[in-house]
């Protein structure tokens, strides 16, 4: 069997738990077609670069699948009828890495070090110049 990746991008007015059961739905469908999920990754919910469907945002999830290539299409075509999925990608790999994503990798170093898409986070209450002491 291939590996594949699949990522799909949810609705942002759903609920995590609504999320969850599209995840288990899936799945469902891969297990039943033949396949495996081998991982599931959930990255959130993101800011989109372009508005899709009047919809800012949306909640991503990673799916890792071992399956054939038929299985591929049966699963593209129900993420394509279901309302909730706003667009979907899936790639064939050679190996699955035994790490965490990139993306989940690069949100654990934001909330480590303190940088944000905007730049470090200072505190500026702690900052103050000898200009703006009391006299």
């Amino acid at each position: 069997m291939k590996l594949y990746e699949n990522i799909f991008i949810a609705r942002q007015d759903i609920s995590t738990a609504q999320v969850e059961a599209l995840v288990e739905k899936f799945t469902e469908i891969v297990q039943k077609e033949g396949g495996k999920v081998v991982n599931v990754e959930h990255w959130g919910l993101r800011t989109l670069a372009y508005r899709i469907n009047k919809n800012r945002k949306g909640h991503y999830v990673m799916l890792h699948l071992e399956a054939p290539g038929t299985l591929v299409h049966e699963l593209e075509r129900n993420m394509r009828i279901n309302e909730d999925v706003l667009r979907y990608l899936t790639t064939q790999v050679e190996k699955f890495c035994e790490l965490p994503s990139a993306v989940m990798r690069r949100d654990a170093t934001r909330e480590d070090t303190g940088y944000s898409s905007r730049g470090p986070r200072h505190d500026h209450s702690r900052h103050e110049s000898a200009e703006h002491q009391p006299a």
